[in-house]
């Protein structure tokens, strides 16, 4: 008798402090989505119109700049000097789109990307909350170990609930 009260004295604190931990690969879910996918698509189209536009740019700056190179010498000194100033506010123009390019594609990919984080997030939550879980950890965040026998892996629950198969 006493080993058995002794055995449920050590077995209750155990119980009580049992908590369950559980895993998810974002990377896994995110790639899986038709939002993401989307996103690429739009990405990649929109990247395309930017590079298609410097090419313009830096054509038309070649083209003029080469037929400066050619003619320059037989033109009077006021319209040298006038083309001089269209190529060097041309490669200015060409500078300035290039970088505010670069930066109106970061924002796009930033805010494209954070919607469906966001989304992937409010699921994590969602399954986390309905399993009981303390901790719903993402695999991808590089955490260094992650015991996979007491860990579960709510990856597909998560995919369900986005709705993905």
């Amino acid at each position: 008798m006493k080993k058995l009260i002794l055995a449920a004295l050590i077995a209750l604190p155990m119980s009580v402090f049992a908590q369950k931990f559980a895993h998810v690969n974002t990377a896994t879910i995110i790639q899986a989505m038709p939002e993401y996918a989307t996103a690429q698509t739009e990405l990649q189209t929109l990247g395309k119109q930017y590079e298609d536009e410097i090419q313009r740019m830096q054509d038309e700056l070649k083209t003029k700049l080469d037929d400066y190179q050619k003619n320059g010498a037989t033109l009077p000194d006021a319209t040298k000097q006038r083309r001089e100033q269209e190529l060097t506010d041309l490669n200015q123009r060409l500078e300035q789109y290039a970088q505010t390019s670069q930066q109106e594609f970061a924002k796009a990919q930033q805010t494209k990307m954070q919607e469906i984080s966001e989304k992937v997030s409010k699921a994590i939550n969602e399954v986390g909350a309905a399993g009981g879980y303390v901790y719903v950890m993402d695999v991808t965040a590089g955490i260094p170990f992650i015991n996979e026998t007491i860990s579960t892996d709510v990856t597909n629950q998560v995919k369900t609930k986005l709705g993905i198969k």
